[in-house]
């Protein structure tokens, strides 16, 4: 796992030979977004704002990876699978997919810049992930986070 000062990588944590991200996953035009950040920052807010927007849910709060043939695959763990917790109404059964190819990772943070040159990376089983900071607080999240993906984004393979 590479580091990164600007939107260091979230750590990983080892789980039946995949890795296990503390992140919410959607999935915009079958390209995955990992969506990290503190316990509170908002990942499941942001994922239910994309989902509102066309998103396909992939996973909430805590998202497996697993590289396959060069590309890293996103899925949510079978507990978890079709389910979103929305805040001031619990956890509720959502539509989902499986098995998207990760595009983008983003953290959100109140250290995030106001802009910036180019995205930060992450690696995660040497595959290298472009990845964004988001300050949590702003207004039109979920547009930029389509914004992102349009313009630093993984393609599909």
């Amino acid at each position: 796992m590479a580091m990164d000062a600007a939107c260091p990588c979230p750590e990983l944590l080892a789980h039946d030979g995949q890795w296990r991200m503390h992140a919410s996953c959607v999935a915009v035009d079958a390209r995955a977004i990992l969506i990290a950040g503190n316990s509170g920052a908002g990942k499941s807010s942001l994922a239910l704002a994309l989902i509102d927007r066309g998103a396909d849910l992939i996973a909430d709060d805590q998202t497996l990876l697993i590289q396959q043939n060069g590309a890293l695959l996103a899925s949510a763990p079978a507990r978890l699978a079709g389910r979103i917790e929305v805040r001031n109404l619990g956890i509720m059964p959502m539509r989902y997919v499986t098995a998207k190819p990760v595009a983008l990772g983003l953290l959100l943070t109140p250290q995030a810049p106001r802009f910036i040159d180019a995205p930060s990376l992450w690696t995660i089983d040497n595959v290298a992930i472009p990845a964004i900071a988001l300050w949590p607080d702003g207004a039109n999240l979920a547009i930029k986070a389509e914004l992102a993906l349009r313009q630093y984004g993984l393609p599909v393979a």
